[in-house]
């Protein structure tokens, strides 16, 4: 019985000591897509905010392994194209990203002996979406179902329908402060490469307007084709066959933002502790 106290006092000091290696942190910052609705990174009237959580493990001085949720809302819309045929074209979407990530941070700079440091990230990502528009009367309608350009109709069989909940693979850059020996500060730019092209249901070319009009009714015919709503646009919906996209590059998403952390258990008080030498190289507090 007396080895019990022994193993709990044990069992908590663990704990209590791998507690100095995990962070918990918060993301805020921008969010944007490219594809086939936009090629510009940022743009002004269709960026919109990313905002996130994360759980930090210190798997070494160098390397730290991080998960996280991030939401953020990503578009694109034609009418704000400098390309004329763009603007005629008329196609606009927005979808709202929930984002699931696993990634591995590299430090080349201990950040426990050092301020600041550059890092670079990636891994592994889920995340799901789900594109809309608004229709002519402002009616928020879903994209996906609608088979906008064919997919899963018999008349198109290579033409599958996009699965909403797809795999990606994060990667990107930043640089990290640390403010106190727990609090540290972070911007960074980080990528989401796709394996999709239908993040914004625009990808190929356009499926006959008879095909749509019997599989999926009135509404998919007017999604699918827009040009007909400007003041002058050709009110005749395009042959099959006549591109719509291109889908000789996938979409994909980015964040850029700040991301502030902080270290659960005890440091020494101040910079430059936490188990490592500080900056006169003397020994500190001990995992």
């Amino acid at each position: 019985m007396k080895k019990v106290p022994v193993m709990l006092v044990l069992l908590v000091f663990t704990l209590f000591s791998q507690a100095q290696r995990f962070h918990l942190g918060i993301f805020g910052g921008l969010a944007a897509y490219n594809g086939d609705l936009t090629d510009r990174y940022f743009p002004k009237k269709t960026t919109n905010g990313a905002v996130g959580l994360t759980g930090n493990y210190e798997l070494t001085d160098h390397f730290m392994l991080r998960a996280g949720y991030t939401y953020a809302v990503v578009g694109g819309a034609d009418r704000f194209s400098s390309d004329p045929e763009l603007v005629a074209r008329n196609l606009s979407f927005e979808t709202s990203i929930h984002e699931f990530s696993v990634v591995a941070e590299y430090y080349p700079l201990n950040l426990n002996e050092h301020r600041f440091s550059p890092y670079a990230f990636g891994g592994l990502a889920a995340y799901h979406f789900n594109p809309y528009a608004y229709d002519a009367a402002k009616n928020k309608v879903y994209l996906q179902p609608l088979s906008t350009e064919g997919q899963g109709l018999a008349a198109y069989p290579d033409r599958k329908p996009y699965k909403l909940t797809q795999m990606a693979i994060p990667f990107g850059f930043g640089a990290k402060y640390a403010i106190t020996d727990n609090l540290r500060l972070g911007v960074e730019l980080g990528f989401r490469k796709l394996f999709t092209d239908y993040l914004d249901d625009v990808s190929t070319t356009y499926a006959a307007q008879a095909d749509l009009l019997a599989a999926k009714g009135q509404l998919a015919v007017d999604m699918a084709y827009r040009g007909d709503e400007l003041p002058g646009g050709n009110q005749n919906y395009p042959a099959k066959g006549y591109g719509r996209g291109g889908s000789k590059y996938k979409d994909f998403y980015y964040f850029t933002g700040l991301h502030l952390t902080y270290r659960l258990g005890s440091g020494n008080g101040g910079w430059g502790g936490s188990g490592r030498k500080s900056r006169m190289g003397c020994p500190t507090n001990v995992y």
